[in-house]
């Protein structure tokens, strides 16, 4: 695809200051701001991706308008009814599908399951050990190699490992290196957005397959950088070879392996082909969908991602979906010694014998920083659920003369950390006894709250501070700091 060249400085001023330019941006994340080799393999049509990824920010005014009004998720353009906006019917169906996606991850399958239980080739064990096998190379060439190495620069890998990457990759059969990592991208770019190529709030079905089933809506264009990805030649060969790869590593090698070893050309192509690309193919899809709605949300909760350990190790590791998409470039998906990603395990020991290099990880401080947020974000919501009495900002302020008028029309009053509070209706329940509460009376029992008779728990406090009715104007700040003594912050500039 063509780039568009730009100044990449571009700003305008708001006040005397320099802002950044948000349709500038956006040229720069999407990689418009350079050209870039073009890579074909003459499927783009038939993958339905070329006309949800031809953005154009620099000449679409309907684009730029949106980005500078905030409108980042939207629809850039409006034109005829796409097919994905129009009723399904019986003369329409079949322009819904893509059904290149349709062949890949459905009709293979179905090719396999049905030899499979034609029982013309049963399974054997060996059958099913070297099918493992083969599904882990497969599996770890994505998690480790398109998601982790291409998608995110987690770390940086040597040729070798490169090549057996993009090989075992295609033998998942789930698209290029380039076209996997750019709708990667993409997704990490605008999570659960309208541009989110498989957007989570579209439900479970859609986020799973759905999205490679049916023809995405072209208003909802969407482009990420991906001029690092197009700029390896590995990359590149995968991509403009891609079908005879996929078919030379997916299905013929482990046809010819299975006769070669076992003697069973046609179980090495059901169980080493067929059934094991459905299985990896599952097992991937589960990162987008079950890994967005199964599990806990430690260190944010502004979006879908989850962790969940079910997931993790039906998809090698990538079910730690929650940190992944707070910390994406940490080569890491678990970091305790107990959570389960074997992807990190082949990263870091294939780092030992040199195939790999410079592994990234977020530091401790941060990861902590995030765990503490999202804690204090529950905490907060919870707080904001209980009643805490009233607050001192709101109350009015008495000096101690209109203390001790109000003390004579009322004689439940008494001070606390300077504070007024009515304690009248708790005289009796008082459970230091009714006496002592009523020596208080009238007085400034700061002290004897504090330790000099009772140190009191935090309950005590909280009972109290349900009783408030004033501030002392001479005390404000014995005030702050004694409510604060609960977990109050108090604004002074709206202390009366």
């Amino acid at each position: 695809m063509s780039r568009v060249e730009t100044n990449t400085t571009t700003s305008f001023e708001k006040d005397g200051l320099s802002e950044v330019d948000l349709v500038q941006a956006n040229i720069l994340a999407a990689g418009l701001d350079k050209k870039s080799v073009r890579v074909v393999n003459g499927l783009g049509k038939l993958m339905g991706t070329k006309e949800v990824t031809q953005v154009d920010f620099a000449t679409d005014e309907k684009a730029q308008k949106n980005i500078k009004e905030g409108n980042v998720s939207s629809k850039i353009s409006a034109s005829t009814p796409h097919i994905s906006e129009q009723p399904w019917t019986l003369n329409n169906w079949h322009e819904h599908l893509n059904w290149l996606n349709l062949a890949l991850v459905v009709g293979l399958p179905m090719i396999g399951w049905s030899l499979a239980l034609s029982g013309k080739a049963p399974l054997s064990w060996k059958m099913a050990l070297f099918a493992t096998v083969y599904y882990a190379l497969g599996g770890v060439s994505v998690t480790a190699g398109y998601h982790r190495l291409w998608s995110h620069r987690a770390y940086s890998a040597r040729l070798p490992l490169k090549i057996f990457f993009a090989f075992f990759g295609a033998a998942s059969v789930q698209g290029s290196i380039k076209w996997w990592g750019h709708s990667h991208r993409i997704h990490h770019r605008y999570t659960d957005t309208l541009r989110d190529p498989y957007d989570a709030r579209q439900g479970l079905w859609y986020s799973h397959m759905g999205w490679m089933l049916l023809k995405p809506n072209p208003k909802y264009k969407a482009r990420a950088d991906i001029s690092d990805l197009t700029d390896e030649w590995v990359v590149r060969f995968q991509h403009k070879h891609y079908i005879p790869m996929m078919l030379i590593s997916g299905f013929i090698l482990p046809c010819l392996l299975g006769g070669y070893l076992f003697n069973d050309y046609l179980g090495g192509l059901i169980y080493g082909g067929f059934i094991r690309v459905f299985v990896i193919q599952q097992a991937t899809f589960c990162i987008n969908s079950m890994a967005h709605y199964l599990g806990t949300q430690p260190f944010d909760d502004k979006r879908t991602p989850r962790d969940n350990w079910v997931t993790a190790i039906v998809t090698f590791g990538e079910g730690y979906h929650n940190f992944h998409h707070e910390f994406p470039s940490d080569y890491r998906n678990a970091i305790k010694w107990y959570q389960y990603d074997p992807t990190k395990v082949f990263i870091y020991m294939s780092s030992l014998v040199g195939l790999s290099y410079n592994l990234k990880t977020f530091s401790q401080n941060a990861i902590q920083q995030a765990l503490i947020q999202q804690e204090q974000k529950k905490i907060d919501q919870q707080s904001a659920k209980v009643n805490w009495g009233p607050k001192i900002v709101d109350l009015p302020t008495w000096t101690k003369e209109e203390f001790l008028e109000k003390n004579k029309q009322n004689d439940g009053l008494v001070i606390v950390g300077g504070i007024v509070h009515d304690v009248s209706g708790y005289i009796t329940e008082h459970p230091g006894g009714e006496k002592l509460l009523r020596s208080a009376l009238g007085k400034d029992a700061t002290k004897a709250f504090s330790g000099g008779v009772y140190r009191h728990t935090n309950t005590a406090q909280n009972v109290l501070a349900s009783m408030r009715v004033a501030v002392l104007k001479e005390d404000r700040e014995t005030a702050i700091r004694f409510a604060g003594k609960r977990g109050e912050h108090v604004d002074r500039a709206h202390l009366n």
